[in-house]
């Protein structure tokens, strides 16, 4: 079973359906209009895919997809799709993830990577903190000589208020192991994942 996939229960969705009903009313719009009748039930549906990170369960996501192998050259995932909910102002962000790591004798299923960048990015979050959640996920999980995670966001909270700066985009990472210590290794992945 798909870990990523865990929906919330039924009694949780109501709850955000008259949530959102409230919502609806106090902004000024009317949920009984028709291009409104739904809305409350779409929104629930919305929220349990955006928050599933929350239902999701780590081992049940790397579902035994760690390896002893040998090599120890790096490893490089790069163009992960993410998008994420903003925790301060409940908007999205969304971009790019490039994720690599030096293995120390173990690697992991290479489609495990995106879905650990889906869990963590599938609930409330700032940008900062989900790049450094994965690194470590990874450091923790296999133990490698280093795990660099690089994430490049566009963030709508910036470009649909506030500043209103519609072509800013954020980038952070987080370096662990050799990728902080080495100069020279941290080049050569930068360098991977420069297009």
């Amino acid at each position: 079973m798909d870990q990523i996939k865990i929906n919330m229960d039924n009694q949780t969705k109501k709850t955000i359906e008259k949530l959102t009903a409230k919502l609806l009313e106090n902004i000024g719009e009317d949920p009984n209009r028709e291009g409104l009748l739904r809305t409350p039930h779409r929104v629930a549906k919305a929220w349990d895919y955006f928050s599933q990170g929350y239902r999701s369960n780590l081992d049940g996501i790397i579902n035994d997809a760690i390896f002893n192998e040998k090599c120890s050259e790096m490893v490089v995932v790069r163009d992960i799709e993410f998008f994420s909910m903003c925790e301060h102002h409940m908007v999205p962000f969304f971009g790019q993830a490039h994720v690599g790591y030096l293995p120390r004798g173990k690697v992991i299923g290479l489609s495990k990577i995106p879905r650990i960048v889906d869990m963590f990015s599938r609930r409330l979050q700032v940008q900062e903190r989900l790049t450094s959640q994965i690194a470590y996920t990874l450091q923790d999980v296999l133990n490698p000589v280093g795990v660099a995670v690089v994430m490049e966001g566009r963030h709508l909270c910036m470009q649909m208020r506030g500043v209103e700066k519609q072509n800013s985009c954020t980038s952070t990472s987080a370096m662990l192991g050799q990728f902080r210590e080495s100069a020279e290794t941290r080049s050569e992945f930068l360098s991977i994942i420069g297009k």
